[in-house]
């Protein structure tokens, strides 16, 4: 993707806001789009091909955070979140449930910008999915995850509890199975490259994946170490409704 024809969609109920923003991006080379609140912005994803979101947390109706966990669970454009400034507690939920970055209200034009440059260029290294499928249900050997419940169902029918990180991992997997994946794509492609963020936390979600679907963690069948390389996800994936 070429920054230049990135398209970016701004969601804030504040039409000032907005309105300023979408032209400064413009004026900076971007193409831009615009809407008042998290309806209008569904409206405008469902119809347009969007490659980032600048998404304001505080908005009449459905918030900001609601908006985002829907785009992550979707697979959706990579989120930048406008929080305000006292709200500590949106930026740790925002980063949780996914979103890429954030930016403090009020804001610098120029600060958000080279954000968002900063974002489309790590996102656009991240590999698309591999045969995507759109059923809510991906299965694997004798394991089924439930995507809309966030279930994985182990071969006995138990469901097995996962953590919000190693939900994530396993679909980043299961999405792109039998593809490489480094540590900076499996961090993209799960909690966003953000401070204090370290390789390290990967290569532990994968243990504690491994520990609960590999028959023996030990001598890992399903999700493989690539040395110099990352993890490799080798059974193969289907849809169990198919």
């Amino acid at each position: 993707m070429n920054e230049i024809s990135a398209h970016i969609l701004v969601v804030d109920d504040h039409r000032d806001i907005r309105e300023t923003l979408a032209r400064y991006l413009v004026k900076s080379g971007l193409r831009s789009s615009m809407a008042d609140g998290a309806a209008q912005a569904r409206k405008i994803l469902a119809a347009s091909s969007i490659d980032l979101v600048v998404l304001d947390v505080m908005m009449p109706g459905e918030d900001g955070l609601s908006l985002c966990r829907h785009l992550v669970e979707k697979g959706g454009p990579p989120v930048i979140l406008l929080t305000a400034m006292a709200e500590d507690t949106d930026r740790v939920v925002g980063l949780e449930i996914g979103a890429d970055d954030y930016v403090t209200k009020p804001f610098n034009p120029r600060e958000l910008l080279a954000r968002i440059r900063a974002v489309l260029r790590r996102t656009s290294l991240v590999p698309k999915e591999r045969d995507p499928v759109s059923s809510e249900r991906l299965a694997f050997d004798k394991w089924v995850l439930d995507l809309s419940q966030r279930h994985l169902i182990g071969p006995d029918d138990v469901i097995v509890p996962l953590s919000t990180g190693e939900f994530q991992l396993l679909v980043a997997f299961l999405k792109r199975p039998k593809m490489v994946l480094s540590r900076d794509q499996l961090l993209d492609l799960t909690t966003g490259r953000t401070p204090n963020v370290f390789d390290r936390s990967i290569d532990n979600q994968v243990s504690r994946l491994r520990r609960k679907i590999e028959p023996d963690p030990k001598k890992p069948e399903f999700i493989k170490t690539v040395w110099g390389g990352g993890y490799t996800f080798t059974a193969p994936v289907r849809d169990p409704d198919a």
